[in-house]
């Protein structure tokens, strides 16, 4: 008997093959949550378990067996599984109730719960590239790799059109990663490492990184699967532009009153104009990930 579990909205299905009779047990079960996920790491690099099945209308079918950790896994990430080659973008941020992804100083560890930070690791194992604004990077100088679960770390982009940042921090200097710096013009400095290469990116009319000159570059290079990680003005950039595919909105039960928003973009006159994207919706913790449809 096969039976389908479709998303109340989102409009993606996963179907799963159980022979009449046979219950899904964690002693029967031939899938774990690992397995699970390392089946979802071949679809990235190329190499799709003969398990997993994928139809026309991008449904997806599931082994029989499996625990329930692992279906959960499979129905949050498996849709934003795609193979090597496919240009595709995903935006990334966390925020409080009020909309705010940092204090007034610019503090945001930790708005969201722990479980966000595995989430995220995730997505960067999903991708080729990570983009973050030089906002974020002088701020928190993350590390962009992942650590918290099995995958390979994506190559690092940093939007430092003007190459303020210094070479000390650790993006430019750990080699934990390969990282691009993307700046404006081109430059006579020596690069901080030799993992660290330059991108020009010419401006555009109003002085501006052309967010779709920006993706056909990285794709150029085979990074054609990108996690815009942040910060807002980065994720709302590329929102704003068209850009991506997908964007997941992590939301903590927690209010600031004041803050750095999430998304600056243009002023709407009318609520019609407003994005209206069809959604799936999980909770990581005490948080609530908004897994949002824009393609």
């Amino acid at each position: 008997m096969q039976t389908c579990r479709r998303d109340m909205i989102g409009g993606e299905t996963i179907r799963i093959n159980q022979s009449k009779g046979k219950g899904v047990t964690a002693e029967s079960a031939e899938i774990d949550q690992e397995t699970a996920w390392r089946m979802m790491l071949g679809i990235v690099n190329g190499q799709r378990d003969t398990r997993l099945k994928r139809f026309a209308d991008d449904a997806w079918q599931l082994p029989e067996q499996m625990t329930e950790q692992a279906m959960h896994l499979f129905e949050r990430y498996l849709p934003l599984c795609q193979p090597p080659g496919t240009p595709w973008v995903i935006g990334q941020l966390g925020q409080s109730l009020d909309g705010r992804i940092a204090t007034d100083s610019g503090e945001s560890r930790y708005i969201n719960d722990p479980e966000g930070i595995e989430h995220l690791h995730r997505l960067r194992a999903l991708v080729d590239a990570v983009i973050i604004g030089s906002g974020t990077a002088a701020a928190d100088d993350p590390q962009l790799t992942v650590r918290a679960v099995p995958g390979d770390n994506p190559v690092r982009v940093v939007l430092d059109r003007e190459r303020k940042l210094p070479n000390s921090l650790g993006l430019f200097s750990d080699d934990a990663a390969p990282t691009v710096r993307v700046v404006r013009t081109s430059g006579l400095a020596e690069p901080p490492s030799e993992q660290v290469k330059e991108l020009v990116i010419a401006p555009s009319e109003a002085g501006a990184c052309p967010i779709r000159a920006l993706v056909g570059a990285l794709q150029a290079r085979g990074l054609s699967r990108v996690l815009v990680e942040g910060g807002g003005l980065t994720v709302s950039r590329f929102l704003e532009a068209g850009q991506l595919n997908r964007l997941h909105l992590i939301v903590a039960p927690v209010i600031l009153g004041s803050g750095l928003p999430a998304f600056t973009m243009s002023p709407l006159d009318q609520l019609d104009d407003a994005l209206r994207p069809d959604f799936r919706r999980f909770e990581l913790g005490r948080d609530t990930l908004f897994d949002l449809i824009l393609e």
